[in-house]
Formats: C-alpha cells, structure tokens, sequence
C-alpha cells in the first residue's frame, strides 16, 4: 500500500513554474480516435524510475488480480446552450448548477450589459420547443442565477436544448459533430447525471476492455463525483496554496468503501480510473476517523499538489493535463514532479495525443 506521494526533491519548494510546458498545437487531440481502446498507454513505474509503451488493451495484464478498479460513473449533461436576447444578440451559456427545480446557477459570455429581470430565449434543436430564462441575480465572475420556463428538471430541459460541453481547447463550430460528441465524450458506464465535464480517463475503457479486466477476476467498484467548472480553471494565484477550488459534488458508498477496505486486507492495490476518482477517495480519507475509509458524500474543495501524502489510492490511471492545472498538480503529487515532466516531455517526443480525447497514462 502506497503509504505517501513521491515527494518534492528536499529543499525545493514546488511552484506554478513546475506545472508549466510548451505543447505543440498538433499534439491536442480534437477528435476522439474510432474506437475507445484504441489509445496509445504511457506507463510510469514509480519505483523501477522508467517510462514505456503501450496501448490501453495492455491495461488488464497491467492490473493484478488482488487489484480493485475505481470508477467515476458521473454523466456529462448536455450543459453547453446559446441565448438569444431580444436585440437578436447572442450569448453562449453554460449551465453550472441547479438549485432548485426552475432555478438555475449559469455561467454566461459577454454579459456586461444584461439587466436584472431581462429574459432570454433558448431554442431547441429542432426549434419546436424550448426555454425562457429570466435573469435573477449577477453572482459576479460571469455567474448568474436565471429562472427558467418550463420549470421541468436540468436533465430534462437540457435534453433538448442543449449541447456537449466540450473544453475550450477543442475547437467545434456550433453543434458540429454534437452527436459524436454526445456519445464520445461520456464513458460507457455513465450513471448519474450532473458533470459538466467529462473524467477523461474513464473515456478510453470499452465493454471488451472491461470484460477483458472483470475476466482477470479483478474487482470494479464505482464512486461519483461530478466534474464541475473549475476543472479548467488555471492555477492563477502567485502562490499556489492561495489556489481556491470549486467545489464538486461526490459520494462514496458504503458498498465501495468496504471493497476499499477489503482491496487493503487481501494485499492489493486501489487503481484509480482519472484524478476524480483521487479526489473522491482521498477526501473520504481524510473524513474518515482511524483510518478505516467510510461512506461519505456531500462537497469537495480537497486540492491536492506536492507534496501531499496519499492515503487512499496507490496506482493512477490518468490523461494528459493542461499547464498550470490542479489537475497536472494531482499528477505530480502523486508520480512526482521531476518523474512526471520528463514524462510529458517523452509523451510529447513520441507523439501522444493530449488531454480530454488524448492518450492515456498509468502510474504506478
């Protein structure tokens, strides 16, 4: 059981610099690859110090039978919509947050000159149908609080007036290629819906590659965490322990708790699938009294950066992160921040795809 994350050389105090490189723009994959297990594996071995290829069909002879596979089922909701206001002008939109059934927190571009009270429209695809959403509150940074008509669920009125939320660095024109998208940017085993943003390393995991691990006898557990906005926020502050984090709703349930629990007794490792599914476990961790990781649920704000001592999670499969991303932070917390850039820097020299659509990396 890994007890801690590999620490920061001795002396050196871990900065924003250390979560900077340069990425050719060929290297942003824009397009998920024909299939989903078709993704090329970077391997980090931890204690061996040396990185190696693979394809993402070698990670069931990479998993051990002790083993237990952590999965985020969150789904991503079709958050992505474009308002028009009565001038004709439009504004993209983004839904964060339903507070209540008709009342909504959103995010929305070039909003200056909204007023309290204005209300603007949203079509449906088939511009049949669609919503009304009158502005109630500016919450400041982009953010307000609309009422919307008709007062169905988030689910349901974003079923038909919305589209996938891809990041900014994929480049679509408007509901272009949205029914790929739909399907590619969400994982196979997408339960409960409420991300606005997909756990990518989950993206690359097929029935057959799942069946190929569950044939190994290797445990799978789920937990939830649904990726919200500042998943794409830049680490920012001069100081990296001044970084605030949204917060993200999770649970843990007490069925996957005891196969945590039981993963350690047997002698086996916790793999988590994507840095959501770290951030799930470690802050039932560090919720959970004499170290015995119980049920839990609720908000999490946990940012994890080094040196950080890991509790909960000893093998990571993840993808490859933005600069200055709390993400790449995760990374390097737990594979260690000179292991994870010479890595990046391997990764970029040999050509693997980056981020959301990109290729895949496991650290063990």
């Amino acid at each position: 059981m890994t007890d801690e994350s590999t620490p920061v050389t001795a002396g050196a105090e871990f900065s924003l610099a250390d979560l900077d490189y340069d990425l050719p723009e060929a290297l942003v994959a824009q397009e998920p690859l024909v299939r989903r297990d078709a993704s090329r594996m970077l391997v980090v071995d931890r204690n061996a110090g040396r990185v190696s290829d693979h394809s993402i069909t070698d990670l069931p002879t990479a998993l051990r039978p002790k083993d237990l596979l952590v999965l985020n089922n969150t789904k991503v909701l079709p958050a992505k919509f474009v308002a028009h206001r009565v001038t004709g002008g439009k504004i993209g939109g983004l839904f964060v947050h339903e507070e209540a059934l008709g009342l909504w927190r959103v995010m929305l571009q070039g909003s200056r000159r909204l007023r309290l009270g204005e209300t603007l429209s949203v079509s449906a695809k088939d511009e049949t149908t669609g919503a009304t959403l009158t502005i109630a509150e500016n919450l400041g940074g982009g953010f307000w609080r609309v009422r919307v008509e008709p007062t169905h669920s988030a689910v349901q009125v974003l079923s038909t007036i919305g589209q996938t939320p891809l990041p900014p660095y994929i480049h679509r024109t408007e509901m272009a290629n949205d029914g790929v998208d739909r399907d590619r940017y969400q994982t196979i085993y997408a339960q409960c819906p409420g991300a606005i943003a997909a756990p990518t390393a989950g993206l690359h995991l097929s029935e057959g590659l799942l069946q190929s691990i569950h044939d190994r006898v290797i445990e799978t557990i789920f937990v939830t965490l649904h990726v919200g906005v500042g998943t794409f926020k830049p680490i920012d502050a001069d100081d990296i322990r001044n970084h605030v984090m949204h917060s993200e709703w999770f649970e843990l349930s007490s069925g996957a708790a005891e196969a945590v629990d039981r993963c350690r007794q047997r002698g086996g490792r916790v793999v988590a699938v994507g840095t959501t599914s770290v951030r799930v476990l470690e802050t039932a961790m560090a919720r959970s009294p004499g170290g015995k990781l119980i049920a839990c649920g609720g908000e999490t704000d946990i940012f994890i950066y080094p040196p950080y001592r890991f509790r909960a999670v000893d093998a990571l499969l993840t993808n490859f992160h933005l600069p200055r991303s709390t993400l790449l932070a995760l990374v390097m917390a737990f594979g260690g921040v000179d292991r994870i850039r010479k890595a990046y820097a391997y990764a970029m020299e040999h050509g693997y795809r980056f981020y959301s659509y990109g290729d895949a990396m496991l650290i063990t």
